[in-house]
This record gives C-alpha cells, structure tokens and sequence, in this order.
C-alpha cells in the first residue's frame, strides 16, 4: 500500500514534535513518525528535568532565548500544563565567558546579575562555591515527561497526524516521482510505502543511519551520557539549577567537563558531565554507567554539593548526539529538512526549533549560518 503526504517528520522527540506542532498551526498537512511509544526511555527527550540555562554569549543562540522564553510561556498557557520550574539557574567557577553571558543577556532584555561566593552559598547552600556567580532568574527546569505529549496533543489538535510505534526502515531522497520523498515503514507488523512532497528528519541518534547513505552530513558522535540523581541531605536548602566550570590543572585530573545540574522533585539532586560519555549504537546501549566517570561524579558531589549524599544515588541514562562544534544542524537538502546534532544543550530551545523546521518546510526563511550543515570544519 502507498500514501501520499505532504510533509512527513521522521522522529517524535523534542524537536520533531516541536516541528509538527509548529507546521500544524500554520494550517500545514504534517504526519509525525515515532519509531517507539510515548514516553519512551531510549533516546534524549525524556525525564523530568532539563535547565533552561540561560548562559550564552553567542549571538544566534542569544537570540534564541529570547525567543523561547515566552514560547514555553505560550506553551504552558495553551496546554494548561506546568512545563517549567522556575527556580533561576546560577552558572559559576571559572569560565571565562561568564561576563561576556551577563553582557549578551543584558542586551537581549533578558535578566543577569552577579553575586559574590558568599551571597550565593547563604541563598543556595546546597552548592559550594568559591568565585563569583552569575544568576539567572528568568531559567529553571522544563519538563519533557510533560512537555512532549503537551506538543504532540496540541498538534493533534491543529491537525497533524502523530503516530507511534511506527518505524521508518528506508528513506529515499528525490525517487517518490516528483522530487520529493518515498519512506518504507513498518507499523504493527505491517509494511507500507508513504510518500510525501518532504520530509523532516529529527531522528536524534538514529540521523547517520537514516541519512547516511545518500546526503553527507556533519560528523555526528552518539554518547551515552550517566548523570544520576543524589539523595538530598539538607532538606532546608534551595536549589537553582547550575552550570559549574570548577577548574583546570592537576587538581581537577580526574574531572572530564564542566558539570550541571538541578533538583528533580521525588528523584533528588541531578548532576553530570557533558558529553563525555562512552560512543555508542543507539540500538546497542548498555544503559550502565561508566565505573571511573561516575567514581568522578561522586567526588565531585562530596566537594562542591554540600546538600546531597554522594553515597547515595540512581544512575540515569541518556543520550547525546553531537557535532564537532556543538552547533545544531538546522538545515535544508534538498526534499530533507534535517534538525540533529543538538549536543546535549538543545531542549531548551525546543519551540524556537520547531518554528525554524517549520521555516525550513514552508520556505519562510532560512536558520542561522552558525546552523549549516555545510559548514566548515565539522565533518
């Protein structure tokens, strides 16, 4: 059997279901494909809790921000759903780009001030600190257990199409006859050919293998990533989300990136490295964590998280598809309009990459440059 769509989004994660939601209220005829069922654990967007770190100097991203505030605002009023915690995120240590970040805010309309150590450890004494902190008051935690079924409903409702359990086993480029796209999916047990006029592709960690054989693509690394959530052991303290650059030299030898974290209600005090995870097949996770990086991950809980138990602790499991640069891919190619490589500080952005996808469909603009997928120096 063949059907014939307009616009198929391959992938119902954050993005895809950002992208359909957002084509949907433009009027557009959009069908989501999701290979799993809702609220699924085998791919980036689940849990409770992400931070809307605010921390960016960069101009595109910046932007962004600013933009996407006040779209999870609008997203929370249409749901009638809680999306986002707003608790303030505190970014601290010794990054250098930590006065450039209060700068860029300020310039956006968006709120920044700086606290000396002392002031930040008496308001959030569950975290050390020894360097001045920038706050972030208008940041927190989103989420996606809530905000995915939140986008996919709200889609439905304007018209779009979702479909779960529904894989996609072959996608051919510029062969469905008239330019467009020819998909072989299975459903149910069942096989059938879709095509469509395009196709967004927001398959997360499943990209390359979609992709790779007929478009070339910056380099993308899947990791599997281990935060775990501690047990809370001072229940009086206040908990902002943070970002935490501690420091370089021997001191620090056996720390691998800046951390981050936040609390997640019921579960305890999130904390983790960032990309640094061991590289995996999606298909072929371990879902275990990684005994010296998670050795690490305590001995920083019992330097810099005065409020938790650092013997005391869940591993959690995810994944990060990244990019070289660890800029998006926001781009068109041809019949494709590829959203990937988010390098595990995208969902933040969730609703401002479904407008940009829905612009990349629709012809309405194109992404910002910093988002190619023919730039320079990432393949």
């Amino acid at each position: 059997m063949q059907t014939n769509l307009d616009t198929i989004v391959v992938g119902g994660g954050a993005m895809g279901s950002a992208a359909a939601w957002a084509l949907a209220g433009r009027g557009r005829d959009v069908t989501l494909l999701e290979q799993f069922g809702p609220g699924h654990r085998i791919g980036a967007s689940h849990g409770t809790t992400r931070n809307l770190n605010l921390g960016y100097a960069d101009p595109a991203y910046v932007a962004m921000l600013a933009e996407a505030v006040p779209l999870w605002d609008e997203l929370e009023a249409d749901s009638g759903e809680t999306l986002l915690a707003r608790t303030g995120v505190v970014n601290h240590g010794t990054d250098p780009r930590l006065g450039a970040v209060h700068d860029a805010l300020l310039a956006a309309g968006l709120r920044a001030e700086y606290l000396a150590a002392g002031e930040a450890a008496e308001r959030w004494r569950g975290i050390r600190f020894d360097q001045p902190a920038l706050h972030m008051p208008q940041g927190g935690q989103l989420n996606p257990d809530v905000a995915l079924p939140a986008l996919q409903r709200l889609a439905s409702e304007r018209g779009a199409d979702i479909r779960h359990h529904t894989k996609v086993l072959r996608l051919d480029a510029g062969d469905a006859g008239d330019g467009g796209v020819r998909l072989t999916v299975e459903a149910g047990g069942r096989t059938e050919v879709l095509t469509a006029r395009q196709a967004i592709v927001t398959a997360g960690g499943w990209t390359s293998k979609l992709l790779g054989g007929f478009t070339d693509l910056p380099r993308l690394t899947v990791t599997q990533e281990q935060p775990a959530h501690f047990a809370v052991a001072d229940e009086g303290a206040v908990w902002p989300g943070f970002n935490h650059l501690p420091g370089r030299g021997g001191e620090f030898a056996d720390w691998y990136s800046p951390i981050y974290g936040m609390r997640t209600p019921g579960e305890g005090i999130k904390a983790g490295w960032h990309g640094v995870g061991p590289v995996v097949d999606p298909d072929r996770r371990s879902f275990s964590p990684e005994p010296a990086q998670m050795a690490a991950l305590q001995n920083y809980a019992r330097r810099w998280l005065p409020g938790v138990d650092p013997e005391s602790f869940t591993a959690i499991s995810c994944t990060y598809t990244s990019t070289v640069d660890e800029h998006f891919i926001l781009d068109r190619v041809g019949p494709l309009v590829i959203g990937a490589g988010f390098s595990g500080h995208g969902f933040k952005f969730t609703p401002v990459v479904g407008r940009i996808l829905a612009d990349l469909a629709t012809g309405e603009g194109p992404a910002p440059a910093v988002f190619s997928a023919s730039r320079p120096g990432v393949c």
